[in-house]
């Protein structure tokens, strides 16, 4: 008897047990599907990076016409077709604006490291850290040089210099004298750029400011924004003598990258090098545009520039110091002398692009040519009644000029 019921009290106490942890299960599943449990939601999945940062493109790729000595290579410039639109392929999604209208700097800040010859200069750009500010002392800086950490927005990183502090890059036809290569929020002031292929290369940069450099005797162009570098700002730079290696490729200032190159430097996608400010620079004796901004770039400020277009002449050469092929560029106060056809120029390279353009109160004194601007086609282009040309012979524009756009 007592055998029997020490059985059934066991017995009794299993089912009991058994009991609680069917509840304690039952709960746990709810409270888990309510998302009250730890553990990765459903969703996490789709919430991972979206791929590269734009400047690996620019690691893994070359623009064709920017590699050294590789001819071949300089046709992929010419214009492609496509049905690509101007719509922003989200590259740069910080939303920022434009950069305004920056006040100037006139020196160096106090100093953290200084350099004194190509050696230390390579050493203070590999090992750059937010806030530092690198200051290159009198002298020729012989070689090509590269910066690829990022300031931050609170502590960029400085690199100036006098005049008597030259960058060079030796020969015309070697590769990039300096380098921004991913290196936002980064401040270039002051010193000199000389030789080379290519004089300043930006690539997958954003918020930096190239202010008052000198920029001359380069192979090809002499400052370039690319690979989506955008929200930066080119101000108060001399830049002349480009195009020492091929003219057709010696542009002053160079935004963006041309639609054949696309496949290698975006993965096929536009270079959305957009919301980039250049202002006050003097541009003259350049083999090709003063400034040209290609198919692909969006709603970037060219103001209150100086060009002398005088070194533009021959078949291999460009006929026009400003030509737009992108979109909602705004071309505002700029002044222009000797150019060999048009003063302003757009062009639609792609179906979408070139469009969306304004130009206000620009001067333009031609000594050949027909138009102080030249819209083609004219699109949603804006040529407002308010800038000049100063030849009587001249027409302002091949198509109507519109009055004042500006509300203020």
């Amino acid at each position: 008897m007592t055998t029997n019921k020490a059985h059934r009290s066991r017995t009794a106490a299993l089912i009991a047990l058994l009991s609680i942890l069917v509840v304690v299960l039952a709960v746990g599943a709810g409270l888990g599907a309510a998302g009250l449990l730890g553990g990765p939601s459903p969703t996490s999945d789709s919430e991972a990076s979206d791929g590269a940062e734009p400047e690996d493109a620019a690691d893994e790729a070359t623009d064709p016409a920017d590699v050294p000595g590789d001819e071949d290579a300089e046709a992929t410039e010419e214009s492609g077709e496509s049905d690509e639109t101007g719509e922003s392929d989200g590259s740069d999604a910080d939303g920022s604006p434009v950069p305004s209208t920056v006040e100037r700097t006139r020196q160096c800040p106090e100093a953290t490291k200084t350099v004194t010859d190509a050696g230390t200069l390579r050493t203070a750009l590999e090992s750059a850290l937010p806030g530092d500010v690198i200051r290159l002392e009198p002298g020729t800086y012989e070689g090509e040089f590269v910066a690829q950490t990022a300031g931050t927005q609170e502590e960029p990183i400085t690199l100036c210099g006098d005049q008597d502090a030259v960058l060079d890059g030796g020969e015309s036809d070697g590769g990039y004298t300096l380098h921004l290569d991913g290196a936002s929020h980064w401040h270039l002031l002051g010193f000199q750029v000389t030789g080379g292929q290519k004089g300043v290369m930006v690539d997958g940069t954003d918020h930096t400011v190239i202010e008052g450099l000198t920029v001359s005797d380069i192979g090809d162009e002499a400052i370039h924004l690319r690979t989506h570098s955008s929200h930066n700002t080119v101000v108060g730079n001399h830049v002349f003598r480009t195009g020492q290696r091929k003219p057709k490729f010696g542009e002053g200032i160079y935004i963006g990258s041309a639609e054949s190159n696309w496949e290698d430097l975006t993965g096929g996608e536009p270079d959305s090098s957009d919301e980039n400010l250049i202002e006050d620079n003097r541009i003259e004796d350049v083999t090709a545009e003063a400034i040209d901004v290609k198919e692909g770039t969006t709603g970037g400020i060219i103001r209150n520039n100086t060009f002398d277009g005088s070194g533009m002449e021959g078949d291999d050469f460009a006929d026009s110091w400003v030509d737009v092929k992108g979109n909602d560029w705004l071309i505002e106060g700029n002044i222009g002398t000797t150019s060999p056809a048009d003063g302003f120029q757009t062009h639609e390279i792609l179906d979408g692009w070139g469009t969306g353009n304004i130009f206000r109160h620009n001067t333009a004194e031609l000594v050949d040519g027909d138009h102080g601007f030249a819209l083609t086609p004219s699109l949603d282009n804006v040529v407002e009644c308010n800038n000049e040309v100063y030849d009587a012979d001249k027409e302002l524009t091949n198509t109507e000029c519109t009055e004042d756009t500006d509300a203020s």
